[in-house]
Parts: structure tokens; C-alpha cells; sequence
């Protein structure tokens, strides 16, 4: 087997969850977050997928305010939620956010449709001056909790359907 023949399968059998950039901005609108990721399912979700079981993905921003002599006390957080699932009859990979369905014709356009957000609200305006103490956490993954219970058991990280991505930004250090 040549080596790219071998590192293709070995990405073929595992997960990978790549954040490959994150933009906070704050404007009159309150803090706002970019954010791309880079997502390959392995083989395995693809076979539940096929199956008929549906993967919830999501998406978590939190902003905090540092406090020396206590917690760090929350400022605004938000959460995104996808659903994605393989529909037989009409043939086609339906992805749900919100109460809103879409439709596509292969698995990639429909992870791509969830990679990407731009311009996302997650708190409310911070005062001028106020970043340096403010930081936003970010987390992205696959929400395991949502599968059927006879597919929980036995869930661990070194399971394979671990898909997660979590990133501390400073607000201070964004705005430069």
C-alpha cells in the first residue's frame, strides 16, 4: 500500500474536526463571531447515517468576563443545533436547523452548509475599553447524547465518534 493510499484510508476510519479560522468582531450589533471548520465524518457515521440514525451537531460560543475573586461571570452565550439525516424515499440528506429543513444531493454539500457561519450574534455590546476582560469560548461537536440510547453505551473519547473542537479567544487580542 503507497503512503497516500494509507493515510487516505486511515482518515477514512476516523473523524476529523478542524477549525481552520475564528473572527470575533464587536460592533454597535454586540459581539459577533466567524467561524470555518473542516469536517469529514468517518466511516462508521456514515453507515449509521445510512441507517437511519440522526447526528445533532452543535454549535456553542460563550462570552465571559474575568473575575479575579470569583468565577468568571457569563455575558451572553449561544447555541446552534443541526440535525442531519439520510431520507430513503426521496434520496436525498436532510439537514434541519431551527425549525428550517434543507435538502441536498450528497453528504458533503450538506456538511458544508454547517461548516461556515458568518456574523454570528452570540452577546450583547461590550463597552469601549471593557475587552481586555471579556473572553469567548468556542465549541464545536457532535452531539452524542442525541443518539439512541443503545448506541450510548460504551461511548468514550477513544470510541471513534468523538468529533469536538473547543477554542479560548481573548477579546483584547481579537481587535488587533
Amino acid at each position: 500500500m503507497t503512503p497516500a493510499a494509507a493515510r487516505a484510508d486511515t482518515t477514512a476510519t476516523r473523524n476529523v474536526a478542524e477549525l481552520t479560522s475564528l473572527a470575533v468582531n464587536l460592533g454597535d450589533e454586540g459581539v459577533l463571531l466567524t467561524y470555518n471548520v473542516r469536517l469529514e465524518l468517518s466511516r462508521d457515521l456514515e453507515q449509521m447515517l445510512l441507517r437511519g440514525v440522526t447526528l445533532v451537531f452543535v454549535a456553542e460560543a460563550e462570552v465571559l468576563r474575568e473575575r479575579w475573586y470569583w468565577l468568571d461571570q457569563s455575558r451572553g452565550e449561544a447555541t446552534r443545533r443541526w440535525r442531519l439525516g439520510w431520507q430513503p424515499l426521496t434520496r436525498r440528506w436532510k439537514l434541519s436547523q431551527d425549525g428550517l429543513s434543507r435538502h441536498f444531493v450528497t453528504l458533503q454539500e450538506a456538511l458544508d452548509a454547517m461548516r461556515r457561519t458568518t456574523r454570528w450574534r452570540i452577546a450583547e455590546p461590550i463597552a469601549a475599553g471593557e475587552e481586555s476582560e471579556h473572553h469567548v469560548v468556542f465549541r464545536f461537536r457532535l452531539d452524542t447524547e442525541e443518539l439512541p440510547r443503545p448506541l450510548q453505551i460504551g461511548l468514550g473519547p477513544q470510541s471513534g465518534w468523538d468529533l469536538s473542537i473547543a477554542r479560548r479567544i481573548n477579546l483584547s487580542a481579537a481587535m488587533r
